[in-house]
């Protein structure tokens, strides 16, 4: 059975890897995913933020916020709140490379053009195998257009893709306003690769001591649909690799994302909930699966469930809403 796939063009034993996620702070925990059969490690993101320094940090977060609210700070990071600074973060992707050869993909999170962004330079220096920029913005200006978003994005990968060469990936949100377009100007702007999707975590209110209560759900089997969704539509129109993160869970949910498109399967909330070996479970149960189902690779099920065959996607959109609606019928107990 050969599950191997290409992706960033990484030559992967199989698409199962250990997705962003605080794992990696603990070398242990890094073994024990290696141990498992995990294809890559995707480190958690290195912030802009962080780069840019302190006191430029505290005054884009403390200054530019001067007329808000006092209850609005709790919004607010404030720079020891980071796990690893750049030089730590730097250090282990050399200790996580030196455990084995498995690809190590590192990250970056910001939403500006600037020098920072050269750090990128650093990271492949270290030992990067690929990067992904994880292009994490949530536009509150309403003088800003959609245009002017996706532009300033498209700079980042440009000035990015100037100073590296290893693979890079993005990862999106799924809240861009022309989805599939903004992805083909982010391949020509340089990007090797899409991962679908980050998640824009839900502040909560504590309506006692009026602040802001930050909470981090993990992600749930539900979550995937979106995904899917949109590895759909992508897969027969992007030239470049995909991803998939975000509601993976068990071996089904990984044959969905497959299905629909995607190289890569990253495995987060999953592996945080049950453990490192869980990945190896998920990965036991994909190759039975296939062996089951009668596939010779992971290839031949690829894309099997996208929209490439579809002659008119739009309209396939609009009749299933249709009809899930109508479809619903109201039953008393």
């Amino acid at each position: 059975m050969d599950l191997s796939t290409n992706y960033l063009g990484l030559q992967l034993p199989h698409p199962l890897m250990a997705g962003a996620s605080p794992l990696v702070d603990d070398l242990e925990l890094v073994q024990r995913c290696i141990d498992s059969g995990a294809s890559a490690i995707v480190m958690h993101s290195l912030f802009e933020e962080q780069i840019r320094g302190e006191a430029l940090a505290r005054t884009h977060y403390g200054e530019a916020h001067a007329d808000s609210h006092a209850e609005a700070r709790s919004y607010l990071p404030g720079l020891d709140e980071f796990r690893l600074g750049p030089d730590e973060y730097l250090e282990r992707i050399r200790r996580i490379r030196a455990l084995s050869s498995v690809p190590v993909i590192a990250s970056l999170n910001g939403t500006s053009e600037g020098s920072w962004l050269r750090y990128a330079r650093s990271m492949q220096e270290a030992g990067a195998s690929a990067l992904e920029l994880n292009l994490y913005e949530l536009e509150t200006d309403p003088h800003e257009s959609a245009a002017v978003v996706e532009r300033r994005a498209l700079e980042v990968v440009q000035s990015v893709r100037a100073v590296v060469t290893i693979p890079i990936a993005v990862k999106l949100s799924p809240y861009y306003t022309a989805l599939a377009h903004f992805a083909g100007a982010l391949e020509r702007a340089g990007a090797d690769g899409l991962v679908l999707f980050n998640r824009f975590y839900q502040p909560d209110i504590d309506i006692d001591a009026l602040e802001v209560a930050r909470t981090l759900k993990l992600s749930e089997r539900s979550e995937l649909l979106l995904r899917l969704r949109w590895l759909a539509i992508l897969s027969p129109q992007v030239k470049g690799s995909l991803a998939v993160s975000g509601g993976v869970h068990e071996a089904e949910d990984a044959i969905k994302a497959i299905m629909t498109g995607a190289h890569g399967v990253q495995l987060v909330s999953a592996l945080l909930r049950r453990g490192p070996e869980h990945l190896a479970r998920v990965l036991s149960d994909l190759r039975e699966w296939l062996e089951q189902h009668e596939y010779d690779s992971l290839e031949q099920m690829r894309g099997s469930m996208n929209l490439k065959r579809c002659p008119d996607p739009r309209g396939y959109e609009r009749a299933n809403y249709v009809q899930l609606l109508q479809s619903w019928r109201f039953e008393l107990d």
